[in-house]
């Protein structure tokens, strides 16, 4: 606190170019600026001022010296309202970015807006990769490794891509055993709206990435039509578990080739690297971790 003193009185010299101005804006002696500067030059082995009779004036080293101390003082500061800002109860708009599959996060979104009723949600659903700063996003969730040395990122949990349709389907078509068996079922399909391409079925043998030569029966961009379908017996889908796990549970959709899937699905939020996380943001990011995945990986330790 001592050393943190001395620049203080430092950086209040520099600017008034006086030690007599300095003490009074400290409320100290200008003797007492003038001891604290004198011991700072011993111990730092270097002029730091010019001084005369009637003013002071910083020496090239001063000059150098005086923008590190700036810096550390706006640190101080920059430390102190965040801690303030910590306190404060979360409020204002959110802006997020969700994939076109978020709809089926809304659960978890309506539980985060009925924790925080003070804090405005605006929800943008897309596949394509946003820009998070040159948007104005405050947070995006996305699937996959995502590279930006701008954001910050968080692992919200995993998910487990599954092939399901209806009991009655399979009683009427029966079940497929192989991969290979998929060639002559009816095939719902996702296509990416950002390429336009099919999202293909991770199947795989022996750990090893199968090809299958799979029928197109149905194709949308969405997933919940590909459910939709799947419930009314229209075919197979692929499907992330998270997106039917009422559908399981109640036994409108079943599982099939479970151990022929790559397990292989992260899901991640993102947001602009800041010094200070804003508390709209921080519970956001907090909850989600917490609540989107509980059961297979969403960390629920906050930041």
């Amino acid at each position: 606190m001592d050393s943190l003193g001395a620049l203080n009185a430092f950086v209040q010299a520099a600017d008034a170019r006086s030690f007599t101005e300095a003490a009074a804006q400290l409320g100290v002696s200008p003797s007492a600026v003038g001891k604290a500067i004198a011991r700072l030059e011993e111990r730092l082995s270097v002029r730091l001022f010019h001084r005369s009779t009637r003013s002071v004036t910083l020496t090239p080293e001063g000059t150098l010296f005086l923008e590190r101390c700036r810096r550390i003082f706006c640190e101080i500061e920059a430390a102190e309202a965040e801690l303030v800002q910590s306190q404060e109860a979360p409020r204002g708009k959110l802006r997020v970015s969700l994939p076109m599959a978020g709809m089926l996060l809304m659960p978890t979104l309506a539980a985060f807006m009925r924790a925080y009723p003070q804090v405005e949600i605006d929800l943008d659903f897309s596949d394509r990769m946003v820009d998070v700063i040159e948007e104005g996003f405050d947070a995006v969730i996305r699937s996959g490794q995502l590279g930006d040395s701008r954001l910050m990122t968080r692992q919200l949990g995993t998910f487990h891509p599954y092939l399901v349709a209806s009991p009655a389907y399979f009683e009427q078509h029966g079940v497929p055993e192989t991969p290979a068996d998929l060639e002559r079922h009816y095939c719902l399909h996702h296509r990416f709206p950002s390429t336009g391409k099919l999202e293909p079925w991770p199947l795989v043998k022996d750990d090893v990435a199968l090809t299958v030569d799979l029928p197109v029966t149905a194709v949308s961009n969405a997933l919940e039509p590909l459910i939709h379908m799947a419930e009314e017996g229209l075919g197979i889908a692929c499907l992330p578990d998270f997106t039917v796990r009422r559908q399981l549970r109640e036994r409108t959709l079943v599982p099939v080739l479970e151990n022929q899937l790559r397990r292989c699905g992260t899901y991640r939020i993102l947001w602009p690297s800041s010094r200070h996380l804003a508390p709209k943001l921080r519970v956001f990011v907090d909850f989600m971790a917490a609540n989107l995945f509980p059961a297979n990986g969403g960390s629920s330790n906050p930041i």
